[in-house]
């Protein structure tokens, strides 16, 4: 495990410690097993303390007869309040999942004035579209050795377009081989659809410009993680 996971299971587990309820996500489509047997010991006495809810996510790729067996066996040994299959991908019970959330979590004030989306500045929500569509585009590796770091984002006044300067950084030059593409076809695919996800939010034009640059084994660097704003 390198330093950008231990810091990331340390958030969870800090996290964990003031959650209303407990929901675990698990494969329906593989062979049923103990969820707990998985789980830090930390995460089974929340679990005993708390309403939890066990979801088996991918229900639209086994049959329905093998969802009820699913569902029979998870219940009995699974050791969750309520155990409920869902298709993310397809939407299927996304209403239920959240009616249960709804009925766990406790009643308080608002936080914040009401119409306030969030307390973020535009250049997150644009740091975070882009890694959606990295997520979205590759897939398999490319995702998780990659950070985005949002060097510029200059806003002007219409008809003139706000700039954004992007820095994504990967580990390997074959990971930035691969992110910019064959005559940086995958690069240009990607800067379009982020940019128009970046223009639907603002509501204004935007230019886009992104660098990927290789840093190696950055996900171990303290230094460059303390940089990119992650806290050790």
């Amino acid at each position: 495990m390198n330093k950008l996971d231990e810091m990331m299971m340390q958030n969870v587990r800090t996290a964990a410690l003031n959650a209303d309820c407990v929901l675990v996500v698990a494969d329906a489509s593989a062979a049923p097993q103990k969820v707990t047997d998985s789980l830090e010991e930390g995460a089974l006495k929340i679990i005993q303390t708390r309403p939890s809810l066990l979801v088996l996510n991918k229900k639209d790729v086994i049959k329905p007869g093998e969802i009820a067996k699913r569902l029979q066996w998870y219940g009995k040994f699974s050791g969750f309040d309520q155990v409920l299959a869902v298709s993310a991908r397809y939407g299927h019970g996304i209403d239920e999942l959240k009616s249960w959330l709804v009925s766990k979590l406790p009643l308080g004030p608002p936080y914040y004035p009401k119409g306030d989306l969030s307390d973020q500045p535009e250049k997150f929500f644009a740091s975070e579209i882009i890694r959606e569509k990295i997520f979205l585009q590759y897939m398999k590796e490319i995702p998780y050795v990659s950070q985005v770091n949002v060097i510029k984002y200059i806003e002007r006044v219409p008809p003139a377009k706000d700039f954004i300067e992007v820095e994504i950084v990967v580990e390997k030059e074959s990971q930035r081989g691969i992110m910019i593409g064959k005559q940086g076809q995958a690069m240009k695919t990607l800067a379009t659809a982020a940019r128009l996800d970046i223009e639907d939010f603002v509501g204004r034009e935007v230019f886009l410009d992104i660098k990927v640059k290789v840093k190696e084994d950055w996900r171990a660097n303290e230094d460059l993680l303390k940089y990119y704003g992650y806290s050790l």
